[in-house]
Parts: structure tokens; sequence; C-alpha cells
């Protein structure tokens, strides 16, 4: 269920990224790097786990698939923080700047 949450915010990041200049200008690229890293690093979990226990892997109790539902989402909420940091620090749109500045004229 992780796999498969990271390559849907994956695949779709990769879409707005490829389609929208804009997208472009905001950095979106380091969020899908982040997206398709974690898909990597889940398929990989998958892969090993699958060659640990065999065909159980694929019959994941209720409690177990909430789990990996719950981790999912926490690895796109913490991927999206992260950029969110990198877009302030990074200010590709100079509006932080701008913002500052326009403070500190009005004092």
């Amino acid at each position: 269920m992780t796999l498969l949450i990271t390559m849907i915010a994956a695949a779709v990041s990769t879409v707005k990224w490829y389609t929208s200049s804009k997208a472009r200008e905001l950095k979106i690229g380091v969020l899908l790097y982040m997206f398709w890293g974690a898909s990597l690093m889940w398929l990989v979990d998958g892969v090993v786990e699958y060659l640990e226990v065999g065909a159980e892997y694929f019959t994941p109790s209720a409690k177990d698939m909430l789990n990996d539902t719950f981790l999912g989402m926490a690895v796109i909420a913490l991927a999206l923080v992260v950029w969110i940091v990198y877009l302030l620090i990074k200010d590709p749109s100079d509006l932080l700047k701008e913002t500052l500045l326009n403070k500190k004229d009005r004092s």
C-alpha cells in the first residue's frame, strides 16, 4: 500500500512537472525526485519481503494495510514539508524577499 501511494504521488508530480512551466519554476522536480526515491525504496523493500515470506506477502491483514496507508500518507506529508522548506530557502519567485523588503520599507 505504501508503494502504491508513493507511486501515485510520484506519477502525479511528474505529470504536473512535465506539463506546467509554473510547476518547474516552483522546483516541483525536487518533490518528484523524493517521491520516486521513496517508491524505489518501497519497491526494494517489497521484493526483499516477498523473498523472505513468499506468497503470504500478497495477503496482508487489514491492520497491516491500515499501517501501510498511514505510513504512505506520512511519507507524502514529510516530502511536502521538506519541499516547502526548500521553497522558502530558495525562494524561486522572490516572493518572500519582496514581502520582507516591503515590510521593512513601511517601518
